[in-house]
């Protein structure tokens, strides 16, 4: 399956070609590098060079931004009018923003509403995108992640959204402490997301590496699926895995008795003036079937 996500009046992919990408974060333009992009830009070099700042990389994926014009240090992305994201030019290249991640928005909406009050469970959920979506959409959230900057800017999303009053969890922790901890404390979740990096490091140096941490990782998540759960995702970016390969980890993973389906595929964003798509990551998630 090929998903992509819907228009934003905020983010656009301009180009991409020649192992960069050309985008649009609200007013401003980034150039930053693409692996995947090997093919020729379709746009020409007057319309790359008016990029506001560039991503020049260094070792082991950090790098410093070359600064044409002026960039403020972060600003705002409304979205759909009932949420904010601020954005910031990260020494990784990030932004903050993943804009692919609007195609499983829907599904999770979707798959909220079928339930009252259901608690969600987001893993290595970075800048809180997810972890609002679901709470906008009702959820009581808890969100789980190793970096205590990243929290405090999913924080500062939170309160630009204006979901101050919405049940909100984030705690700073290694998540496969955090879920076994959960595990003995018999705790439950509804829907559960997660999108683990090829490597990290826990809060105290745990070291985690996602060829060897996934199939425990997911099949730890299943343990917690309540028994009216209704799904549970995963997402991947930079890695050699297939997608094929988290579709099998799913489906080994959920009790049978849960029924439903799970789908496996690539997210891709398609150019603002062609019909080219760019792939970024790759998923698989699993939907209870419908009662």
């Amino acid at each position: 399956m090929l998903l992509k996500p819907p228009p934003w009046a905020e983010y656009e992919l301009l180009d991409s070609g020649a192992g960069q990408k050309l985008e649009r974060f609200g007013p401003y333009r980034l150039i930053r590098p693409e692996t995947q992009a090997l093919w020729p830009p379709t746009l020409s070099e007057n319309v790359w060079d008016e990029a506001e700042v560039v991503f020049q990389p260094k070792a082991e994926g950090s790098g410093q931004w070359l600064v044409n014009k002026s960039v403020p240090d972060q600003w705002l992305l409304p979205y759909n009018k009932d949420l904010a994201f601020w954005a910031k030019l990260t020494p990784f290249r990030h932004t903050g923003i993943f804009p692919e991640q609007q195609a499983h928005w829907d599904w999770m909406q979707q798959q909220l509403a079928r339930i009252q009050q259901p608690k969600v469970l987001v893993l290595f959920g970075y800048t809180g995108l997810n972890a609002l979506v679901a709470a906008q959409a009702g959820g009581r959230v808890c969100q789980v992640d190793a970096s205590r900057p990243a929290t405090l800017w999913a924080q500062a999303n939170q309160i630009a959204s204006q979901l101050q009053d919405k049940p909100i969890r984030w705690l700073v922790d290694d998540v496969p402490k955090f879920l076994r901890r959960e595990l003995r404390r018999g705790a439950s979740y509804d829907l559960i997301t997660m999108d683990p990096p090829v490597f990290g490091r826990g809060p105290k140096g745990e070291i985690w590496r996602l060829a060897e941490e996934l199939p425990g990782l997911v099949e730890t998540c299943a343990q917690l699926l309540s028994k009216r759960s209704v799904g549970m995702l995963i997402n991947g970016y930079a890695t050699q895995l297939s997608a094929l390969t988290l579709h099998n980890l799913l489906v080994a993973a959920i009790p049978k008795a849960f029924g439903g389906e799970v789908v496996a595929g690539e997210l891709a964003i398609q150019e603002a003036e062609t019909t080219r798509l760019l792939p970024v990551a790759i998923f698989a998630r699993w939907s209870r079937s419908q009662r």
